[in-house]
């Protein structure tokens, strides 16, 4: 018996449907897909989850003073004249980071091996606009949202829903979803 499904495709096709629908699944908490690609897709999503639980609390708040130049009410750097050059003036800010421990940072290493970067673009007014598009850090919400959610929990972090058969080929959908 074969460790894992083809699923019709070529192997480097697969790996990037697998990736895509898993950096999906962790970003919206639920997708509609075919039962076979959900079976495959929960094996990689649940080992991501049990390994954000394990290193959750694995880090120290480190605290760090950094220089930060100062800007004026419309964002701009304000500037000052020193010896005849104009020089951008900067304040000195201090901020309390969490640092990764070694384990942490590998498994947070090989969570980005297999999720992809996320963009979240506004809609409405200010759709399109480049400026207002931010990265969403899906190993951030791993460590920060998801893992302290199942803390007590003994594996099973999804579920699998048969919807019914897909109208054009009959293929069995299912919603699969973080409990």
């Amino acid at each position: 018996m074969a460790k894992y499904r083809k699923l019709g495709r070529t192997s480097d096709q697969r790996k990037a449907l697998l990736r895509n629908q898993v950096t999906q699944l962790i970003y919206k908490g639920k997708i509609i897909t075919t039962e076979a690609k959900a079976k495959e897709i929960r094996k990689i999503a649940e080992s991501m989850i049990a390994l954000a639980i394990k290193e959750k609390d694995n880090f120290e708040e480190v605290e760090v003073s950094a220089k930060v130049p100062v800007k004026d009410k419309d964002g701009k750097r304000v500037k000052e004249v020193v010896d005849g050059k104009k020089v951008t003036k900067f304040d000195t800010v201090t901020k309390k980071i969490k640092k990764d421990k070694p384990s942490r940072l590998h498994a947070r290493r090989q969570m980005l091996k297999t999720l992809y970067s996320v963009k979240e673009v506004p809609t409405g007014i200010a759709a399109g606009r480049k400026k207002n598009t931010k990265d969403i850090d899906l190993v951030a919400k791993l460590f920060d949202e998801i893992a302290p959610k199942y803390e007590g929990r003994q594996g099973g972090y999804t579920r699998i829903v048969k919807i019914g058969p897909r109208k054009g080929d009959a293929a069995m959908q299912v919603l699969i979803e973080l409990v």
